[in-house]
């Protein structure tokens, strides 16, 4: 098991994982802004936009590229420089690198070479979106941005439609009326939310269902970034989509059902089938192995 001690003296540099806000500025913390200025260098999604923030805060430390496209490339630079004892930041464009963002894989990369890696807390326009909902807060499922292509995104919300916890989702402006007909499709008319610029002057929630969220897509004028937060789903529909799983299945296409999707052993499927059907074993295995 690998521990970090994050503020013990390490003998290489440290990547620091800093949040920037997600449209107002005042949304940095302290902390970051002293994080941004300390370290060696900071890798940005877009040093354009990152150079407008660093303007404003007055913030002198070098700016390097770090986005899908080059991120490969950058890497190993990044990891030389970590080796050579020098800490290096990573920000987005908005909000925590790593959620829907370029990140993941540095972070992955520099873990797995002992690098420290230390996230500091802030701006996040999922928990914001989630806490202003309405919705409960109880249990939440984050899945950021959904599939482009139809067969794609049917697929996913049909996984999706039995998860109990509530559900968010990044949209953009031209694709939230597809996507709102996409959730109707798959989920029916549960209750949403609609955050839309989130933390900016024009900020929005609409709160309302699906089918009321669809038409008021359809009248008016779509603007800014949206997160969906959708109600999961109730226990009579998890109940139903467990009962539709396996209904029209026979006993020996059921059992071959849990070896072929899940990977299990001819004998725990039977198990599990037996289970399903409230069946014996025995009636199981004869079915499976015999008739």
């Amino acid at each position: 098991m690998q521990s970090q001690k994050s503020f013990e003296e390490h003998q290489t540099g440290t990547l620091f994982i800093i949040p920037t806000p997600i449209g107002n500025l005042q949304d940095i913390t302290l902390r970051a802004l002293e994080t941004l200025k300390q370290v060696h260098t900071v890798a940005a999604e877009d040093t354009r936009n990152t150079k407008k923030l660093f303007n404003h805060f007055e913030i002198p430390t070098p700016l390097i590229s770090y986005h899908e496209h080059n991120r490969k490339a950058r890497e190993q630079m990044l990891l030389d420089l970590l080796e050579e004892g020098k800490d290096v930041g990573l920000v987005s464009d908005a909000g925590m690198p790593a959620i829907s963002d370029p990140g993941q894989e540095l972070v992955q990369a520099a873990a797995a070479a002992d690098y420290p890696v230390v996230v500091l807390p802030g701006a996040n326009a999922a928990l914001v979106a989630l806490v202003g909902s309405g919705l409960s807060t109880d249990a939440y499922q984050f899945y950021g941005f959904l599939p482009r292509k139809k067969k794609e995104l049917t697929g996913e919300l049909e996984k999706l439609r039995k998860v109990a916890a509530t559900l968010i989702f990044y949209e953009s402006p031209h694709r939230l009326k597809e996507t709102l007909t996409a959730l109707d499709e798959a989920f029916g008319n549960r209750r949403i939310a609609l955050g839309r610029e989130l933390t900016k002057r024009y900020e929005e929630f609409l709160r309302g269902t699906i089918q009321e969220a669809k038409e008021w897509a359809s009248s008016e004028t779509v603007r800014g970034e949206f997160c969906l937060v959708v109600e999961g789903a109730s226990e009579s529909e998890q109940f139903e989509e467990v009962q539709t799983f396996w209904q029209d299945m026979s006993v020996q296409e059921h059992v071959d059902w849990y070896i072929e999707n899940e990977e299990l052993p001819s004998k725990q499927a039977i198990k599990q089938v037996s289970v399903d059907r409230q069946l014996p074993k025995r009636d199981v295995y004869q079915a499976y192995h015999v008739e």
